[in-house]
């Protein structure tokens, strides 16, 4: 189970200077001022993203049209002119074919990371996800993590199943929709917007490695 001191830390850096940086970027790149947004609401800032998103999806799609986007930028409460809101979408609609692809959209806007912090963050996830299947769940824990030297439990305060669930909670942000089960997808945007605040890859696959006893 990775320790979270160090992602704490790094997390509050993040949300402050991304704050900062919005607040004096009224000349900001439009997507660079959504993935500020994202970074100053913590690591989960970009699954909240793309929850509002995919909740638009009535078709189930994976796709939005120009509509849809909008009001998913307006409802993250991003400050940007419609003219920017159509530059966004122009750009993230690669083909021209007037939607863009879910995944492509979160690929763009996650903070690009070298191949050794994807690898490292794979390796942390496959070490994680014990039955192969993609997701994270309870079940999986279990087999590799025990809370019978963590505080809560020794004081009684939580139950195994309420640290774990907690645990994964971390990965699935704020709001109403946690299901108890981290996607691989879930488990990259959270690690990718650390990422953002790490400025050498030797530490944070240091991080990640002591974290996840690698």
């Amino acid at each position: 189970m990775a320790s979270r001191e160090d992602f704490f830390s790094k997390e509050a850096s993040l949300i402050n200077s991304s704050k900062r940086q919005l607040a004096n970027g009224r000349d900001k790149d439009p997507i660079d001022k959504l993935r500020l947004l994202c970074f100053s609401r913590g690591a989960t800032g970009i699954l909240g993203l793309a929850r509002t998103f995919r909740n638009m999806d009535d078709d189930g799609s994976k796709s939005l049209n120009l509509e849809e986007f909008s009001k998913g930028i307006r409802e993250t409460g991003l400050e940007v002119t419609d003219e920017e809101i159509n530059q966004m979408f122009s750009r993230f609609d690669e083909n021209n074919d007037g939607t863009i692809n879910m995944t492509e959209f979160l690929l763009k806007l996650r903070p690009p990371m070298s191949n050794a912090r994807l690898n490292i963050i794979n390796k942390a996830f496959e070490k994680m996800d014990r039955t192969g299947d993609g997701i994270i769940t309870i079940d999986d824990l279990k087999t590799v993590y025990s809370v019978k030297d963590h505080p809560k439990y020794l004081s009684g305060e939580m139950t195994e199943t309420e640290i774990l669930t907690q645990f994964l909670n971390n990965f699935e942000g704020e709001n109403g929709n946690r299901d108890g089960k981290v996607t691989k997808e879930e488990f990259v945007n959270y690690y990718s917007s650390i990422s953002a605040s790490i400025d050498h890859d030797a530490y944070f696959d240091l991080v990640m490695r002591r974290g996840y006893k690698l």
